[in-house]
């Protein structure tokens, strides 16, 4: 049911307990139940390459791949695009434009020095990765060009795209499209933890990668926790999607509900949250969700589906919080605990709100910047951190596709400057050899002061 209390009552309850499964913040990503499984198809992939693929894919996606074809070939992207009718094709594009657009600006000077005092030049160069890999779910073409547009513009030699085979053996084609249109330069109908080990050691036909983005199931997100000690890094963990909503008096609330319930799309594990210091907006919110689930509802009935009435009874209303708060600044100190990946600010002056929030993948400010947009079509990325885990960690970005070196050049009178203090600290710590590669560069100067 949908839950409605109090900031500090829910905050006290004991579905807020870490031992609860119900507790609202417990959205640590709870892998033990899938490890073993994990880690042993892992290990399959790592003795047996591509074999492995194809006995997995047959296993978990009920998919016999034929003639061994885990790449997806030139013909097949091509036939894709023809699948593909000219306003999707559009919005593609439209979208990758927009991405694009803003991930251009997130990029950085390819190297830069500067004196910072007389003889002393520091700076850093960004260098990208030679080969990344792309996890897409299913269907989830969006991914595609939010995972290789910012490995694209950072110039990325090779992109490595898995994404899982439908019943058909072929790959989603909206996807396909997506995937090549972004940049991709390689695809594979591979999808679960087989792929992102595939990813991760190489296989005979799958090139090993540095790094491996994109979201996926808990399968997927607990290969590549496991992964990563094997020595392949990844963007950031991820679980059930969410979004947590800050309103007030002057906030929509069929809006509101519409974003709430939207977010029930993504399945039974995700979260939306309401914060408000309003009981009027609370109570009309809860109105148009339950009115919203009771009209489906009504239409499932009248077609005799069973199921679907079922399903919509968890999908509209268990994952649904609405929590009251005495103010606003109460609400964006709950906000800041629950760390949202995706964050929606509606109130009266949102600009001041954003001042004070800390944590949150993504924040989307006003009546009409719902989710949905930054999904699709703003630009900005929607690969985002979950589970709290934006409290650490930033969505993805051009960033993540590439290293950093510093860069240090002195000249002798720039060295001279902070000679004392090199060797001084040097002595102190006991590091006499790395003192005397100081002294040594003004030896013959001192011989000469003595002659």
């Amino acid at each position: 049911m949908i839950r409605i209390r109090t900031i500090k009552e829910a905050l006290e309850s004991k579905e807020l307990e870490p031992e609860s499964e119900l507790e609202l913040f417990s959205r640590n990503l709870d892998l033990s139940a899938v490890i073993p499984g994990v880690k042993e198809t892992i290990a399959g992939v790592k003795k047996r390459g591509d074999a492995a693929l194809l006995e997995y894919t047959e296993k978990f996606d009920r998919v016999r791949l034929k003639d061994k074809a885990i790449e997806v070939e030139l013909e097949e992207i091509e036939a894709a695009k023809m699948s593909v009718d000219d306003d999707t094709f559009r919005s593609i594009e439209a979208s990758a434009t927009a991405i694009r657009n803003f991930h251009y600006r997130q990029k950085r000077r390819g190297a830069w020095l500067e004196e910072f005092s007389p003889g002393v030049f520091l700076g850093e160069k960004y260098v990208p990765f030679d080969v990344v890999g792309a996890y897409v779910p299913k269907g989830y073409f969006s991914s595609a060009l939010m995972c290789v547009i910012p490995a694209k513009i950072a110039k990325v030699r090779e992109i490595v795209v898995c994404t899982p085979p439908g019943k058909d053996g072929h790959a989603d084609q909206v996807t396909l499209v997506a995937a090549d249109l972004a940049g991709a330069t390689r695809i594979f109908k591979i999808g679960g933890a087989q792929a992102i080990a595939a990813l991760a050691f190489g296989t005979e036909t799958v090139p090993r990668v540095q790094k491996v983005v994109g979201p996926g199931n808990i399968y997927v997100t607990a290969a590549k926790i496991a992964l990563r000690e094997e020595g392949i890094e990844i963007d950031f963990p991820a679980g059930p999607s969410e979004v947590l909503i800050i309103a007030d008096e002057t906030a929509n609330p069929e809006f509101i509900a519409a974003d709430m319930l939207a977010q029930a799309e993504h399945g039974e594990s995700s979260q939306a949250v309401l914060l408000t210091d309003s009981e009027r907006i609370a109570a009309d919110v809860e109105r148009e969700i339950l009115a919203t689930a009771d009209g489906k509802r009504l239409k499932a009935k009248g077609e005799g589906n069973d199921e679907d009435i079922s399903q919509l009874q968890s999908q509209y209303q268990h994952q649904h919080w609405i929590l009251t708060g005495a103010s606003i600044d109460e609400c964006i100190e709950f906000a800041n605990k629950y760390a949202p990946e995706h964050l929606e600010i509606i109130v009266r002056s949102p600009l001041e709100v954003l001042k004070s929030i800390k944590n949150a993948g993504s924040v989307f400010i006003g009546n009409y910047s719902p989710v949905a947009a930054g999904d699709y079509a703003t630009g900005a990325n929607h690969v985002l951190p979950t589970a709290g885990y934006a409290k650490l960690f930033s969505g993805l970005d051009v960033d993540h596709f590439m290293h950093r070196i510093t860069l240090q050049w002195l000249d002798k009178e720039g060295l001279r400057q902070i000679k004392n203090v090199v060797v001084r600290s040097c002595k102190v710590e006991g590091m006499e050899a790395h003192a005397r590669s100081v002294e040594k560069r003004f030896l013959h100067e001192s011989q000469e002061r003595q002659q």
